[in-house]
Formats: C-alpha cells, structure tokens, sequence
C-alpha cells in the first residue's frame, strides 16, 4: 500500500480547515440568535437550586450540604448529610431546626399560620409552648454578597404584634366619639353626626384594610462562611433575632462555601477541547505553509517539499530501527521449534577433545619432515 501523494494530503488538510470553520460559524449564529439568560442578566444568576456564580465569576456549589432522605436500595455519597442541622437558641429557650436549600428531612405537622400543603415546604422551624413555629419556607436562591454568601427563607408563622400594634388596637376598641351624650340636635347637627359617623367608618375600613397589609411572617437569613478545615464538617450557629421575633440570623461555615471555578457545562468547549482545536490549527498552518515554501521558493517536489523533511525522516528511521530492536529481542525469548537443536560451541569443537588435535597437528609435523 503507497503512502497518500502530498498533493492530496495538502487538499484533505484544506478541505478539514474549511469544515471546522463553517462548524464554528454555525455554533456562533445559534448562540447570537438564542441568548441564554445568563448572558442577559445584569446580576448574579442562580443556575440550579444551591448553586450560584456571582459577577466576578467565583462559583458556589452548597448542594453537598443539603440533607436528604435515605432511600432503600441507593447508596449516599460519603459526608452526605441524613438529618437536619439543630442551631442552639441558648438564651432564647428553644433549639431551632432548619436544612439547607431543602424541606426539613424530618416533617412537621400543625403548624401555626400555616396550611397543610405548606407544611411540606418548611426550611426551618423551632417548638415553643407546645406549638410549632416555621421561620420560613425552603429555598435554593442563593446570593453572593462581596464575600459572603447569604440565603433567605420566607412565608413562614406570622409574627407576633409588636407594643405599638397592641397599644393602636387597644385605642380603637376603647375609643368614642366625642358629644356621643345628647339628648336633642336640629337637622344641620344630625347631617353632620351623619357625616362625622361615614368618615368614622370609612377610616375604620381604611386602617382594617392596612392592618390586614401589614401582616408580617417570621423569615430567615443564612450567612455562609468559608471553612477549609478539612477536619471540620458544617456547623450551623444561631445569631439572634429581633425584638419582635420576626426575623432570624444564622451563620454556616462549610468548605463548600469556598468559592471555586466553575465545572465544565455540557454542549461547551472545555480547556482540553480548546486545546486540541489551537494545536490542530497550528498544525495547518505549519504542513500548509511549509509545503507553499518548499514548493514554490525551494522548487521541492514530491515528499522533499513537506516541512523539515529531512527532521522526520530521520525520525521515521529511528523509530523503525527501534521496532527491529525491540522485535529482535524479544524473538529470543521464544520457544525453538522442534527439530532444531544448538550447535555445539564447547572447546571440543568438531575434532573430538584437545588430544586429537594435538596428535593431528604432530603427524602433520612429521609428513612436513619427510
């Protein structure tokens, strides 16, 4: 079989530069026709439920802290989590316990201010007075802050009214009007007793209607901290809350909290693809233009007008000597076909021993004589 002419493999070489770049032309106007909205948001997107890239392109993956169920018949990853995180209260009276970016692992039930489809739902929870209280409802938006990494449950119980709240319901319901004594009034007095008790009733509605607005619910703000402490796993602290009990801090440090470069996606070119397409390019450019110089200024023809040709067949003589070596050695290695047996080398020889050979030598010493 004849090696391929270097004419054909200088066309076969232009023909795959023009097919790569009318691929990369085509991969280029779906990208342009189709934007994804990573590229249209103007700030930090959430990818996939705990998993965050922030602007400056650090990337965040908690999903390995998320507890989950155990299933039968699936085995975890090493270091995965089964149970919930408990956050000591201390002077607050009541532990709290919440999970990452999920449900609660261990369900609740009778949950106050909240339905039972929302029961399902709740990412954090504590136990006080015989009730059950939800600080919110699981989430996996996560958002980059500067360094810090913070994640938010809301829609959980509803607060407790504050002193002001209490104090403004107990006006309304001790308030009168005033003159509300009277024994006669003429028609323009009663008009403006009227008008006075629509006013009266129009306002009630009013701030009915912005009490019912005001209705707040507990909520919880986790901070995650970077952590790299090999030999520490994630701990949950609990910071504090406000006066009113509405909204409530915590602090997690996780080594997954440390911000890393962002895996390879499907469908995208990688750094070892990136690679192979700049080497096979240079490689183009290299046969291509070196067989133009060789052919048009050299006047080479033939395997004489490819690149360094003198380099590579010495290389390609090299490497077939070393293919001979190596066969060679590894041919005495094999086992003789039968038939066949050594020859035999000792100091014998062909002659017999040492003594037939002398004797020989003697009697030719003595014909020499005569």
């Amino acid at each position: 079989m004849h090696p391929p002419s270097p004419n054909r493999l200088l066309s076969s070489l232009v023909a795959f530069c023009a097919l790569t770049g009318a691929a990369h032309a085509s991969d280029d106007e779906s990208s342009s026709a189709s934007p994804s909205p990573s590229s249209t948001a103007t700030t930090t997107s959430t990818v996939t439920p705990c998993v965050a890239t922030s602007t400056n392109g650090a990337f965040y993956d908690l999903r390995p802290d998320i507890a989950v169920v155990p299933e039968k018949g699936i085995k975890l990853a090493r270091g995965t989590h089964t149970q919930d995180y408990q956050a000591r209260g201390y002077d607050y009276g009541y532990n709290i316990t919440l999970n990452i970016c999920a449900p609660v692992v261990k369900g609740v039930e009778d949950v106050v201010g909240l339905t039972s489809e929302a029961w399902t739902k709740v990412g954090a929870w504590y136990e006080k007075g015989g009730k059950v209280y939800s600080l919110g409802q699981e989430s996996g938006a996560l958002k980059p802050r500067g360094r810090k990494l913070v994640l938010q449950y809301t829609g959980g119980s509803p607060c407790e009214p504050s002193e002001d709240d209490k104090d403004d319901k107990r006006k309304r319901s001790t308030g009168v009007h005033q003159g509300a004594a009277y024994s006669k009034y003429s028609d323009d007095e009663d008009e403006d007793r009227d008008d006075d008790q629509t006013d009266s009733d129009s306002d009630k509605r009013k701030h009915s209607n912005t009490s019912k607005k005001k209705l707040r619910r507990k909520s919880a703000t986790i901070s995650f901290l970077c952590d790299r402490s090999p030999d520490t796993s994630t701990a949950v602290s609990f910071v504090g809350t406000d006066p009113d009990e509405c909204s409530y801090f915590f602090e997690v440090r996780s080594q997954h909290a440390c911000a890393g470069a962002e895996p390879h996606k499907p469908g995208s070119v990688g750094p070892g693809g990136v690679f192979a397409i700049i080497f096979f390019i240079a490689l183009a450019v290299y046969v291509i233009g070196g067989i133009f110089y060789q052919r048009t200024v050299v006047k080479q023809r033939g395997w004489r007008q490819l690149p360094n040709y003198t380099l590579w067949a010495g290389i390609w003589s090299f490497l077939k000597d070393i293919f001979v070596i190596l066969t060679s050695s590894c041919a005495r290695f094999l086992p003789l076909r039968r038939g066949y047996r050594s020859l035999n080398t000792s100091s014998r020889g062909r002659y017999g021993n040492n003594d037939d050979e002398n004797r020989l030598i003697d009697q030719l010493d003595e014909e020499w004589d005569d």
